[in-house]
């Protein structure tokens, strides 16, 4: 496998701390002689724009966080490049699947450069107007509507803080949606529900252990399904979701599945990645199979 083509650094990312590492990175790249050069992007724009002009199937060393790779996947996938993740973002749940998540820079910089590399499993959302691939989760109703609180949380919030702060704000115009939910052809909802999400990775929400047993690489994604839930119910959950513990409630639920259809009452809030879309009251979500070659740790191939 080649050595890194590009490191290519999101500056906005982790609230503009990842700008800083900007010079310590040129440093470390001259130091390890290197092939890579250092691109800052100023807007995702130049970032797709710097991933085109490399050849096909070169390997991008990513500083940056899950909405940087998120904004970057239809160019990864397009050219077929391979992703090497440097964590450096408020949730980083997709550098939690891929076992890098607790590395320093530098470590996972060399990681990200030279080490071997695996193909994972994409998603793909598909509504009436769009199609976008996603790598980690989409989150569908009250916690689509808590991610897109969260990024307007105060910057001197770490991850775990953001989504607990947004999600106790949120919780003042909590609403349900009557949703109808179909895996693989089979109806398994059709009710009222806090939320329909979709994961790809064990957690969301900057580590909440959403999915215990979802893997990156088994050509499955999994449901989490949430039914009614009022105010003080959503709350007494929230110490279950932390913990892991949450599958455990009767009215919460996973399932996997490789091809998923959402219709519900009104328009779901929606959020890829962390990153905020418009709503929609139907959509459909598949699995994009071995879909993106990545550097991941050994402990990571579980997960």
């Amino acid at each position: 496998m080649p050595a890194a083509s590009l490191i290519l650094l999101n500056p906005h990312a982790a609230a503009g701390r990842a700008r800083r590492l900007a010079p310590q990175i040129d440093d470390w790249r001259r130091q390890h002689a290197a092939p890579a050069r250092l691109h800052v992007a100023g807007s995702i724009a130049e970032a797709t724009a710097a991933l085109h002009e490399l050849a096909p199937g070169s390997r991008v060393a990513v500083v940056g966080g899950d909405g940087t790779v998120h904004q970057l996947l239809p160019a990864l996938l397009e050219r077929g490049h391979t992703l090497g993740l440097v964590p450096c973002g408020t949730g980083n749940d997709t550098a939690r699947a891929l076992g890098v998540h607790r590395l320093r820079w530098p470590a996972a910089l060399g990681l990200a450069c030279s080490a071997p590399s695996r193909p994972i499993d994409l998603a793909l959302l598909r509504t009436a107007d769009r199609q976008r691939p996603f790598i980690s989760s989409l989150a569908a109703g009250f916690d689509a509507a808590v991610a897109i609180r969260a990024l307007r949380a105060p910057r001197a919030l770490p991850g775990t803080l953001r989504y607990l702060w947004a999600t106790l704000a949120e919780l003042r115009a909590l609403r349900g949606h009557v949703v109808q939910v179909a895996c693989d052809g089979v109806t398994v909802h059709d009710g009222e529900a806090l939320f329909a999400s979709t994961l790809n990775t064990r957690s969301y929400g900057s580590g909440m252990p959403a999915v215990p047993q979802a893997r990156i690489d088994d050509g499955r994604l999994d449901l989490l399904l949430a039914g009614r839930f009022g105010r003080l119910g959503t709350l007494a959950m929230l110490p279950l979701l932390l913990s892991g513990r949450h599958l455990r409630h009767p009215r919460v639920r996973s399932l996997a599945f490789q091809r998923m259809q959402v219709r519900a009452d009104t328009a779901l809030p929606l959020a890829a990645d962390g990153e905020a879309l418009a709503p929609a009251r139907e959509f459909e979500v598949s699995v994009l199979a071995a879909a993106l070659n990545v550097v991941r740790r050994d402990d990571a191939t579980r997960r």
